[in-house]
Order: C-alpha cells, then sequence, then structure tokens
C-alpha cells in the first residue's frame, strides 16, 4: 500500500509510520483486518484534505463564482484541453483566427456601406436628443447596478473608506472634502452603488450627463440626497461650459469614465480631456473604462451605420466607438494631438523633471483588460503642458459561449486608471 506523505503534515509523519510499520496483515483473507489497520486508516482520514474545486470551476450552488458579490472576474482561463461550452463564460480569451477573419470581413463590408450624409448630420448635431429619447424609451430599467466598480478601480475603495480622525481630547481634525465626478451618469447605476457601499462622510459626487432626462431620473431615485450628490446637465466636450456646475477648477480627486467616451465624436476628445484635466485636482485619477475594438458589438453592425473608422451609429440614434489599445494611449498622453490630428493646438506632456504634484505612488495594473486609471499634473502649467499619466492600461477580453447553440461570442473591453 503506496501513502503519499504530502496528505499529511509534518508532525503527523512520524506517529503515521508507525502505525503503519505496527500492521501485521492475516494470512486468511476472509478474517477481518486488525484494528491497527482501522486506526491508520482513520489517522489518514482526518488529516487529508478532500479534493476542492475553485468556485470559478465550480457548478456546486454552495460553492459558485455566482455567489460571490461583486461578480469576480478574471478567474476564469480557458485551458488545454476545457470544454469551452462548460461554462457561458471564460475570462482572457484571445480571438481565434475564425473570428478575425470573420471580423474583417464584416468592417470591409461596413465601410462599404456607410451611413447616409443626412443621418450623420443627424446623428451628429445633436447627440443629446437621441440620449434623450433613449431614457425617454428606457428610464432606469436598461442598466444593472456597476457594484464591480471598487474592485476594479482600487482609487473608488480608498476615496470612500472611512477616513481615520486625528485630535486632542473633542478636538477632532475637520473632515476634508472628498469630490467624485461622474461623466455620463445615465440613471445613476454608477453613483448610487458607490454611495451605498461609502463610509466617508466627506464624499461629494457631481453626476453629470448631457441627457437631460438622464439627469432627471437620477434627481426622482429615492437613494438621491442633495447633502452628498448632485445631478447636473453637462457636456463634457463642451468649450463654452468648460466645468460642470457647482465643480470648481482643481477640486475634482477621482473622474468616473465608464462607457461614456465612446459616444463622442473623435473631433470632441481633445475638449473632453481638456476640461477635465482642468477639473481635477493635482494627483487627480481618471478612471476609463470603455468598449474594444473587436468587441461583439462592433463586428455585428449592419450596413448604413458605419460613420467612419471605428465610429457608428447605433438603431436608436446614438453614437459608439470602439477603441484600441494604442490609440487610448495617444490620447491621453497627448501624442495624438501632437501627431497633427483631432484638433490645430498641441497638448504636451512632461516626462522628464515633473514638478513637485508629481504623484509617484504606482497603482497595480488591472487585472481586467481595456480598464484604466489616468494622472495628470495640472498645479500652476498652462493647458499646453497638459499631462497624464498612464498607470495601466489593458484589454478585457472575455469569450460569452451559447452553449444551447453552441456559439462563441467574443467581448473586448479598455479600461485605463490614469493620474493626473
Amino acid at each position: 500500500m503506496s501513502i503519499p506523505m504530502s496528505l499529511l503534515p509534518e508532525d503527523q509523519h512520524t506517529s503515521f509510520l508507525q502505525d503503519i510499520s505496527n500492521l501485521s496483515l492475516q494470512s486468511d483473507p476472509s478474517l477481518p483486518p486488525p484494528p491497527l489497520i482501522f486506526d491508520a486508516i482513520q489517522n489518514i482520514a482526518s488529516h487529508t484534505t478532500p479534493h476542492h474545486i475553485p468556485p470559478h470551476r465550480s457548478h456546486s450552488p454552495s460553492n459558485n463564482l455566482k455567489r460571490s458579490e461583486p461578480f469576480q472576474f478574471g478567474s476564469r482561463y480557458l485551458e488545454e484541453g476545457d470544454n469551452v461550452y462548460e461554462f457561458n463564460a471564460w475570462d482572457h480569451v484571445l480571438p481565434d483566427p475564425i473570428y478575425t477573419a470573420y471580423a474583417e470581413h464584416q468592417y470591409k463590408s461596413q465601410r462599404a456601406q456607410p451611413v447616409s450624409e443626412f443621418d450623420a448630420r443627424r446623428f451628429n448635431a445633436e447627440p443629446e436628443k437621441w440620449w434623450n429619447k433613449f431614457y425617454t424609451n428606457n428610464t432606469a430599467k436598461f442598466f444593472k447596478d456597476r457594484k464591480w466598480l471598487r474592485q476594479e478601480f482600487p482609487a473608488l475603495t480608498r476615496l470612500t473608506a472611512k477616513p481615520e480622525f486625528v485630535g486632542r481630547g473633542d478636538r477632532v481634525r475637520e473632515i476634508e472634502e472628498s469630490v467624485i465626478l461622474e461623466v455620463g451618469a445615465g440613471a445613476g447605476n454608477t453613483a448610487f452603488p458607490i454611495l451605498a457601499a461609502n463610509e466617508n462622510p466627506g464624499l461629494r459626487i457631481h453626476a453629470c450627463d448631457f441627457s437631460k432626462k438622464a439627469v432627471g431620473l437620477i434627481k426622482e431615485n429615492e437613494a438621491y440626497d442633495g447633502k452628498y450628490i448632485r445631478a447636473e446637465v453637462w457636456d463634457i466636450a463642451s468649450s463654452t461650459e468648460t466645468l460642470p456646475p457647482g465643480v470648481k477648477e482643481g477640486s475634482v480627486d477621482i473622474v468616473l469614465l465608464i462607457f461614456i467616451f465612446s459616444a463622442l465624436s473623435p473631433r470632441q476628445w481633445k475638449q473632453a480631456v481638456k476640461n477635465l484635466w482642468r477639473a481635477l485636482k493635482p494627483g487627480g485619477e481618471v478612471c476609463f473604462r470603455d468598449y474594444g475594438r473587436g468587441d461583439l458589438a462592433q463586428v455585428r453592425f449592419k450596413k448604413g451605420r458605419w460613420m467612419e473608422e471605428n465610429f457608428y451609429a447605433r438603431g436608436d440614434g446614438t453614437r459608439v466607438y470602439f477603441f484600441d489599445e494604442e490609440e487610448l494611449r495617444k490620447i491621453w498622453t497627448g501624442t495624438l494631438w501632437r501627431e497633427g490630428t483631432n484638433g490645430d493646438d498641441s497638448i504636451g506632456i512632461r516626462i522628464e523633471g515633473k514638478g513637485s504634484n508629481e504623484i509617484k505612488e504606482q497603482r497595480e495594473a488591472l487585472e481586467n483588460p481595456m480598464v484604466g486609471e489616468l494622472c495628470g499634473m495640472n498645479g500652476s502649467a498652462s493647458f499646453s503642458q497638459l499631462a497624464f499619466e498612464i498607470v495601466s492600461l489593458g484589454i478585457d477580453r472575455r469569450l460569452l459561449v451559447n452553449r444551447q447553440k453552441k456559439l462563441k461570442m467574443y467581448r473586448s473591453v479598455s479600461q485605463i486608471p490614469t493620474k493626473c
């Protein structure tokens, strides 16, 4: 009989070996084994760890990834020998050659049959009009609450944590105000989960959207408390109202851009970055998550939806852009403007000899790709010196599976944390 000793703790090895050495096998197999065998088996059983299936590989209702709150992404890898149809989702999966070839074929067809000039003018002239219609039709029921935000962006966890008070006797340090600016707040599916988990009495959230209907839905929510949250109409790409109502220049700790930058035309990117940079305090952060190029939603577009490369009009008139990694890097470091595209003025970036406002702490790269945090240095610098430091940049590629129909669907999301 061979027993793997690794199943037992080291301090049990001696007693176990003594039990085994004292065993005397019976010559008659029909007779029951001596008591020492039972003792040895019991000893093994009491120190053997049962086989454990990790939650991301388990189908058990009591030990299942779906039981986690928030849902834990990024841990189920598709490995050689796995049955791809065993689960309905796999993390960090690159598209296979068949899908890649199909996607390129789709892009070619989309370019050949673009949106009409008439529709392009309608969709680009008043983008807020189409989002007003969207929220009129869908109210607050379309998007789920984003409970995963603090998991993806550790900066939010730090800002919403209970502050440590410092003082002598009854004198306590005054609570410092912490400000979150959410752009493209929609119906509040980001702001309200943050408020629900918040332990910082000094936290204030400015929830902005250029849809009046969306802002109205936030204010109608029973969780809306004007002491902690203020919802206002604001266009991130405005060249006249460069700061949201109630937001002072250099006052914002964190800007949230969750699936909102993709709603802008490429010609609006530069002004949007300028406005955010102006709002952020030195060391402030931008948490960005948006669609990545090659996402199933992009590949599925039919004729009459392509407006320009990676930029489309949906059936409801709203617009959507799909980013690739290098493009995002150029947007937030300013190199896109220096190359002479999407704007006339230069947006510079300081790499060497950063000023005293530089935040030296580096954030760990986010586990899920195209997600991120941005950082820039404002201080007394002019807009021509605009600089954002990319803390991490990745692409979250997830494979979704329809197990019944045996279909595979590739999703791609861009995520960046940056610092100011």
